[in-house]
């Protein structure tokens, strides 16, 4: 576990050594009216082939603090990680900088790197060659709790 710009995440790999299939309402669950969704219980999804396109570099993360409430990444999300995708403008990304890990936006400008935080409490943060810095991996979910 590490600690940067007020933001904690703590970083592991799954174990898909099986497979975990769960009832899946295929039409999709109404948000205004109710629908009758008892038909379609007999389908079902695996959530471990539905998020997770490469397994081997695939990690999850929990988030700890504010820095990306913008970006709807929430004290306690789950994200999961994929370390095969190429880092890029905008991304949202797990790096690793100065000995700790931090996730941020990747800003890439005319050769330089800025780690933007969705919070407006927080400042980007210039990558410099002073730093040791690593874009660890891509974020490509959050899963969220909503209790």
């Amino acid at each position: 576990m590490r600690v940067i710009s007020n933001q904690i995440l703590e970083i592991f790999q799954p174990k898909i050594e099986k497979s975990t299939i769960l009832p899946f309402i295929k039409e999709g669950i109404s948000a205004g009216f109710p629908s009758p969704a008892d038909d379609f219980l007999d389908l079902s999804i695996d959530l471990n082939q539905e998020l997770i396109k490469h397994p081997s570099t695939t990690f999850y993360g929990r988030v700890r603090g504010d820095s990306m409430i913008n970006a709807g990444l929430n004290d306690g999300d789950l994200l999961i990680i994929d370390k095969s995708l190429e880092p890029s403008n905008n991304k949202i990304a797990v790096c690793f900088i100065d000995g700790e890990f931090t996730v941020k936006r990747i800003a890439i400008a005319k050769d330089k790197i800025w780690l933007v935080a969705e919070n407006e409490k927080y400042q980007p943060i210039l990558v410099t060659e002073d730093n040791d810095f690593m874009i660890w991996g891509i974020v490509t979910t959050v899963i969220k709790n909503v209790m």
